[in-house]
């Protein structure tokens, strides 16, 4: 049976996880939490350390979710919206729980996009770089698989995940993916929307 990651590392001086990287970034994200039972997923980066996890203890349908590193520091908290004439959707912001209820605008929000008769599943990504600027991405998937793709308002790949294949190119399970992030793109942004991605899905 393959590994998730074959050539894993040990832990032994986890580090901060680098935002950006001049060169396209290449993650295995194993849809499993760290915790024995729990609900989550577990992201490993090119050499088998582990760089990001969600852990949720079990608790479906949860509103409240947290990105984290490796050693459980957190770097985004995701937030269930849901309003009467919207259909539910998650928000990222990048303060803790004391900070999110002092009119901090969302570092990000995912909805999903109402296309009628498309074979492909759209999701709406707003991004808040400021307090003026915005930029709007879309994720991008099919019907039936774990597949999809981010690409920015211009139609450029941002980032795509698959599923992963063994090195003598045998697919893996359903919930073994792996994500390749473009160069000079915010890795934590990515990893955060597609948490959000994951959780309108059921998929986490």
């Amino acid at each position: 049976m393959s590994k998730v990651h074959p050539q894993a590392a040990p832990l032994s001086s986890p580090t901060q996880p680098p935002c950006l990287s001049s060169k396209p970034q290449v993650f295995t994200i194993w849809m499993k939490s760290l915790i024995m039972g729990g609900r989550g997923c577990t992201v490993f980066d090119s050499t088998g350390q582990i760089v990001y996890r969600v852990d949720n203890y079990n608790i479906k349908h949860s509103n409240k979710v947290y990105l984290m590193d490796s050693r459980g520091k957190v770097l985004c908290t995701l937030l269930r919206k849901k309003y009467r004439v919207l259909c539910p959707h998650w928000e990222g912001y990048r303060t803790l729980d004391a900070e999110l209820n002092k009119g901090n605008k969302p570092w990000f929000r995912v909805q999903k996009a109402w296309r009628i008769f498309r074979k492909v599943l759209s999701f709406e990504v707003i991004v808040n770089w400021d307090h003026v600027k915005q930029s709007m991405l879309t994720i991008e998937s099919t019907k039936t698989g774990s597949a999809c793709r981010i690409v920015d308002g211009l139609g450029f790949l941002v980032a795509d995940i698959k599923r992963k294949q063994s090195a003598c190119g045998v697919a893996l399970g359903d919930d073994v993916l792996t994500l390749t992030v473009e160069a000079n793109v915010d890795q934590c942004l990515i990893m955060g929307i597609l948490v959000a991605y994951s959780l309108l899905g059921c998929k986490m």
